[in-house]
């Protein structure tokens, strides 16, 4: 082991080759902590919709009930994916000319001004105006976000970085189905409901609450997105090696405190040159390599995405239209939220053991047995809670290495724009869940129903089977 002392100056093949040999605890800060902290209101404004929305639903919608709520729901939801669309085609290709950085900072500000919007509405139209414009949060911070972290993470351990970001995603999507059962339910006993739940004729501006916490945490969130050192490797390509000289030696100086770096392995041929990225589609779609990529990809993220977006943003709903009651239908999802989580804490171990396609199997395998349990014995509302848990972990385990992997498909220089359009038009699924999938739950069965929902994902596993080996190769060599 020994330190490595490069002169600013140092070629970015060197940059690269120091950037891949440093240890996780170097970049966490940045990693794991502020792109987390962006994670974490992304996803806290997806879920957030969940359980609240039967209470906002009531009040600006007139002739809106909890039995009938799910026919108002999708609209808001579709078109919070339409922003998630924008956020990540139009803004996270301005991340490969301006910077990781800055555009992380104006996303977050859309949840800040689109959740702002949503807290004052009084009627339906304005809110449904606010939940597109928080939308584009959840596209620009997974492009942009995981592009980030894959080019600032080792080769080694790009899916473990994504995965313990991921983390916080699933935090967000405790707090946001947590916070509806506690301000927007009344109170009841375990496990008719929470007992500290809130919401009462006294209290009937739960909701709102919900998403002014949402303008709070993504306004602190864009501040601290403005700490974060700029991508060495983006730097790198836009020929600004002395900048990412300085990240660099940065990230190298903070790591040494804990002992000394290995050498770095001076194996990837890097082009010295900035190359242009004002057409990032065009070079994308001229490259039969990249295009046939984004194509599977854009692919398996539709099937994918129909599935977790049918469960993530409309469970409640759909287990109230399974003739579950409002609070246990909120219950039961809060249980799911609890799986959300450990399965960030296992990806955060795991995701880095196999490569990332062996993980779409894993989890549709789990999210079907998941339905079946809840389908067939949701009677007992332990096996609900059990069912829910399973289910809600395996629509997700499969999501942190495939971030990965949609990141690592695509060059340094066209890279978010990739992400952004796999991840951007694979959403379609999303609305696919919402707007066919859901409506069809009350004409089905339990079990019918929750397979039809589940059934996409399998679909999804088949198709990653197609996509390229990236475990523990470095991007250059991915995708040169």
């Amino acid at each position: 082991m020994a330190t490595v002392d490069v002169e600013p100056g140092s070629s970015g093949q060197a940059l690269v080759a120091r950037l891949d040999r440093l240890p996780r605890h170097a970049v966490a800060y940045a990693a794991s902590g502020i792109v987390g902290l962006a994670m974490f209101v992304a996803f806290y404004c997806n879920f957030n919709i969940n359980v609240s929305f039967i209470q906002t639903c009531s009040q600006i919608k007139a002739g809106c009930t909890a039995e009938n709520a799910n026919e108002f729901l999708s609209l808001p939801v579709v078109l919070f994916l339409v922003g998630y669309m924008v956020g990540c085609l139009l803004l996270a290709p301005l991340s490969d000319r301006l910077g990781r950085r800055p555009l992380l900072a104006v996303v977050l500000g859309f949840a800040a001004v689109g959740s702002l919007v949503t807290v004052v509405a009084t009627a339906y139209p304005v809110f449904v105006l606010g939940r597109a414009l928080t939308g584009v949060v959840l596209g620009g911070v997974l492009a942009v976000g995981n592009t980030y972290i894959g080019e600032i993470a080792p080769s080694s351990a790009r899916a473990r970085y994504t995965a313990i970001t991921f983390v916080m995603c699933t935090v967000g999507a405790m707090v946001g189905i947590g916070l509806g059962l506690v301000f927007t339910t009344a109170s009841a006993s375990f496990p008719d409901g929470l007992p500290i739940a809130l919401a009462g004729p006294d209290f009937t501006t739960g909701w709102r609450w919900i998403y002014g916490i949402a303008v709070l945490t993504a306004t602190l969130a864009a501040l601290a997105v403005l700490r974060l050192p700029e991508s060495p490797r983006w730097l790198i390509e836009h020929g600004r090696l002395a900048a990412a000289e300085r990240v660099v030696r940065s990230l190298e100086e903070r790591a040494l405190r804990r002992g000394p770096l290995r050498e770095p392995d001076m194996h990837v041929d890097l082009p010295e040159h900035e190359k242009p990225t004002a057409a990032a589609y065009r070079e994308l779609f001229a490259d039969p390599c990249y295009r046939n990529r984004a194509l599977l990809l854009v692919s398996m993220w539709i099937t994918g995405y129909a599935t977790v977006f049918a469960y993530s943003t409309g469970s409640t709903s759909v287990l109230t239209g399974l003739d579950f009651t409002p609070p246990v239908a909120g219950m039961i999802s809060a249980v799911g939220g609890i799986g959300f989580f450990a399965q960030g804490l296992f990806s955060a171990k795991f995701s880095e053991s196999v490569e990332r396609r062996y993980w779409l199997p894993i989890g549709a395998a789990l999210t079907i047995a998941g339905a079946v349990l809840i389908a067939t014995l949701g009677d007992s509302i332990g096996w609900a809670f059990i069912g829910s848990f399973i289910v809600f972990f395996g629509f997700n385990v499969w999501v942190p290495p495939t971030f990965a992997l949609s990141a690592e498909s695509f060059p340094t220089r066209i890279r978010s724009a990739g992400f952004g359009l796999v991840d951007g038009f694979g959403v379609t699924g999303g609305m696919i869940g919402v707007l066919v999938i859901a409506p069809l739950v009350g004409h089905l069965s339990a079990l019918q129903a929750l397979l039809l929902i589940s059934s996409f994902q399998v679909v999804a596993a088949v198709l990653a089977q197609f996509t390229p080996r990236t475990r523990n190769r470095a991007l250059e060599d991915v995708s040169p």
